[in-house]
């Protein structure tokens, strides 16, 4: 079966359900004829999301099953984690529906690892409400990079913008300290890599901006543009990559200059995050490139404030089901065609390997 032909399995986590994650879930699965596109696979509650669900006034009929494994095509599917009643309190996080959070993407990731099912999109989660409770990481990105065993890079998605962060969340006074030349070329190879399999782009053209205002004034407002990022770029770029910059953080979102780029990678959270979200906040996905398994969220937090009010727009829950969709079919038709490809070629008159074979390709 073609990637085209296999219906995708999406796992959902539900994130905290006293923000609006079951609610952007939920609409964006209202749609009858969604289950002809894809497999949803929630893993939840059953009694949460039809409370939920009556209080949206949605009309969903759930497949109810213990393991992701038993998902039917054509269902919407839930994994019922907890079969008895929740306390929900609408735009108060709460002990159990953190706990509930942590359970939730802990099952559906089990399931991904274990290929039950075929990519992963995250409902968001209280990033301080689950360190308290005891998750060990400040936010999804930590928690897949221990379990798939590799660094993975943050990126914003749209059609038209990626934005990339070479730091994740820490705090910004200690963003200096944790750039490197070595870092920033892995994470430049990394994305080239990402684009071409993940998004069909040939020769990605990868913009990476400086960390000092006016990307450092020739040294003069710091030198890590100088020391640390435009050797890391001339180095890529040497080895055949389309790498430029450093650019200056400041100028560089203008539509004439960013649309010229397939991607950015930005030194830090908000030097590339408040831009994406300003350009792009309805239809922008949050992905988790460069690890082995795809996972995608929407790019906005849990919304306490119009939680239970009926408020809440799925539209970016519903372009990361899509996006991770598409990542997954541009992903598995690459891994086909390159095994294709590095295939022995024989003539009809010898045994010799056809020469003209690509490199073995950057893991």
């Amino acid at each position: 079966m073609s990637s085209k032909q296999h219906k995708v399995r999406v796992g959902i986590s539900i994130g905290d359900f006293n923000g609006i994650g079951p609610e952007i879930i939920m609409k964006s699965l209202q749609d009858k004829s969604i289950t002809d596109l894809f497999t949803p696979v929630i893993f939840g509650s059953g009694k949460l999301f039809t409370y939920q669900k009556n209080i949206f006034k949605l009309q969903h009929n759930f497949n109810y099953i213990t393991e992701a494994s038993q998902a039917q095509p054509q269902k919407i599917n839930m994994v019922n984690l907890w079969k008895d009643n929740v306390n929900v309190d609408l735009g108060t996080p709460s002990e159990e529906s953190t706990k509930m959070a942590i359970e939730s993407l802990e099952a559906a990731t089990t399931a991904l690892l274990n290929n039950e099912i075929d990519v992963l999109v995250t409902a968001p989660i209280n990033k301080d409400e689950m360190i308290k409770q005891g998750f060990a990481h400040a936010g999804h990105t930590g928690y897949l990079e221990e379990k798939a065993g590799k660094k993975g890079l943050m990126f914003l998605v749209t059609d038209d913008l990626k934005v990339a962060v070479s730091t994740h969340h820490i705090p910004l006074a200690e963003v200096a300290q944790n750039i490197s030349k070595e870092k920033i070329k892995k994470q430049i190879k990394l994305l080239n890599q990402c684009l071409i399999e993940d998004f069909q782009i040939r020769k990605p053209k990868i913009a990476v901006l400086g960390l000092n205002p006016h990307a450092g004034d020739g040294g003069q407002i710091g030198r890590e543009e100088i020391e640390i990022i435009q050797p890391a770029i001339q180095e890529m770029f040497d080895h055949g990559m389309m790498a430029f910059g450093p650019f200056p953080a400041d100028s560089f979102f203008q539509p004439e200059k960013y649309k010229n780029y397939d991607a950015v990678l930005a030194m830090y959270h908000d030097q590339g995050l408040a831009p994406f979200k300003t350009l792009a906040y309805a239809e922008g996905v949050n992905y988790t490139a460069g690890l082995p398994f795809i996972r995608t969220s929407p790019d906005h937090g849990v919304a306490y404030d119009i939680a239970g009010k009926n408020m809440a727009d799925e539209q970016s829950f519903s372009e990361a089901i899509f996006t991770a969709i598409k990542i997954f079919r541009s992903r598995t038709e690459y891994n086909l065609l390159m095994q294709d490809r590095l295939k022995p070629r024989r003539s009809g008159h010898d045994n010799c390997v056809d020469e003209d074979l690509p490199a073995e390709k950057d893991k």
